[in-house]
């Protein structure tokens, strides 16, 4: 048995492409059930499509945020989406979409939340000068980037770095992160629990990460 996870994008889809070489592994208990985008140009429709995974453009132009929203849950529960994945997917979701999937939507932010929630997290943590900086996976709350956090990966700041040296690293971190905790949900080791999320961690796994 496989646990199907519906993925949105807005872009190129690059923590999409983790996802997409993580369930290729042999063993690995998540299937791709449909990648969705709100832009008919976003690449990361094209990496599904060479993938083998449906992939949906559905518009938000000229529809309310509600709307939009239901013509997405429409569309995983279509496709018998269990759980969904936001990798890169620029709008804020409502209700409409939570209340579809509840306890079941994640979220990936390129900073370490609470610290630098909204657009570019990437560039506030460089502006701000700060040692450490990183990337957050967490379930979806009606408040942007304030959902309770499942898993933290963290890079240091090293010399010389700039916004793009410090942007990759973090990627490179969100690659290995969200994989993990899809892994987590499709084994049935990952809830949302009173508020807070709960992990049923193996012996010798962590809920964070460092990179280089």
């Amino acid at each position: 048995m496989t646990t199907r996870f519906g993925v949105l994008v807005s872009g190129s889809g690059t923590n999409l492409a983790a996802l997409i070489d993580a369930v290729d592994q042999p063993g690995a208990a998540a299937e791709l059930a449909v990648v969705i985008s709100n832009k008919a140009d976003a690449y990361g429709l094209e990496r599904a499509r060479t993938a083998g995974i449906p992939a949906v453009h559905i518009s938000h132009r000229g529809k309310e945020r509600a709307s939009f929203d239901q013509e997405l849950v429409d569309c995983l529960e279509e496709h018998g989406v269990e759980w969904v994945l936001l990798a890169g997917f620029m709008r804020v979701v409502t209700p409409t979409l939570l209340d579809g999937f509840p306890g079941r939507v994640i979220n990936i932010h390129p900073a370490l939340l609470p610290s630098f929630p909204g657009l570019q997290g990437q560039r506030q943590a460089f502006e701000a000068n700060v040692p450490i900086a990183g990337a957050t996976v967490h379930f979806v709350s009606a408040e942007t980037d304030a959902g309770p956090i499942i898993a933290q990966g963290a890079v240091l700041r090293v010399d010389g770095d700039t916004l793009e040296s410090l942007t990759q690293r973090i990627l490179a971190i969100e690659h290995r992160l969200f994989p993990m905790v899809m892994a987590w949900a499709a084994a049935g080791r990952l809830r949302l629990e009173r508020g807070r999320a709960v992990v049923d961690l193996l012996e010798g796994e962590r809920r964070g990460l460092w990179g280089n």
